[in-house]
């Protein structure tokens, strides 16, 4: 078996600084932090690694069992942190990562000081119900998992470009479409049905970490009225909203992204 480092293809500087650890979202791989990351290297310990099942992690390491929910990436994730021995670090997820960091965080506080959680969404799915607003109807939902078990290169077709925004900079949504085709189809499915028919709701007020929302001003994807319910139910949190378009302002506007990032983890925030 590959090592907990070989597994994630994790890559972490050697700085004796308060680490960072950068976790990407559905479809993607640790580039698409590097226009982030460089912002940190001075200050902090910089962590990025490969979600099983995507980038240059180990594919053999990816079980449906494990990983068809996303308590399992977060433990991967755990496993990372306790190989690196990570404490006080700062958590940085995007999309679905934000709450793999979410129940990593409630199941080992002791690691984390800090998280973020950029573009998060706990449900995606509207609920009736209760009033909740996730942005999709659940056979709008339903429609989308369909998509993409029959036709994954289909599927990216239109989903990048509506996730990517900015339509006047089809490079971005390129790249993202080039991301999505390359994961493996079993990987993609099964991920998909954990990201978006979850419903991680329960868990916003176990939250003990202090946790910065950052959002954008647009989002097809996770809406501004799901950043300000995630704000409202974890306690201790601060909500900032982007002047960006799109689910990924990593990449669409990473200098606005990587100074609200460090505002978020800077020596007196939520201490």
């Amino acid at each position: 078996m590959p090592s907990v480092l070989q597994r994630n293809h994790v890559v972490a500087s050697v700085a004796s600084a308060r680490p960072i650890i950068f976790s990407h979202g559905y479809g993607c791989d640790q580039t698409m932090w590097r226009f982030v990351t460089p912002a940190f290297e001075h200050t902090h310990r910089v962590v990025t690694f490969d979600h099983v099942g995507f980038g240059a992690s180990d594919l053999s390491a990816w079980k449906e069992t494990r990983h068809a929910s996303l308590d399992g990436y977060a433990d991967d994730l755990l496993q990372i942190m306790d190989e690196l021995d990570l404490r006080d670090a700062v958590f940085v997820g995007h999309s679905v990562a934000s709450m793999i960091g979410v129940l990593a965080a409630i199941k080992d506080p002791s690691r984390f000081g800090q998280l973020v959680l950029l573009c998060p969404s706990p449900r995606y799915i509207d609920d009736p119900q209760t009033g909740y607003i996730g942005g999709f109807s659940a056979e709008e939902i339903d429609g989308l998992v369909t998509a993409l078990h029959d036709n994954q290169q289909r599927w990216a077709d239109g989903m990048a470009p509506v996730i990517m925004g900015n339509p006047d900079r089809p490079e971005l949504a390129a790249e993202l479409h080039s991301s999505f085709c390359r994961v493996d189809p079993r990987v993609a499915l099964a991920f998909a049905r954990a990201t978006f028919q979850s419903d991680y709701r329960y868990a916003l007020p176990l939250v003990t970490v202090p946790t910065a929302i950052i959002q954008s001003e647009t989002d097809a994807i996770a809406p501004r009225v799901v950043g300000q319910y995630m704000h409202e139910h974890i306690p201790n949190s601060t909500l900032t909203t982007l002047k960006a378009d799109g689910h990924c302002p990593h990449l669409s506007a990473p200098h606005a992204t990587a100074d609200a990032i460090a505002l978020a983890s800077s020596p007196d925030s939520g201490r």
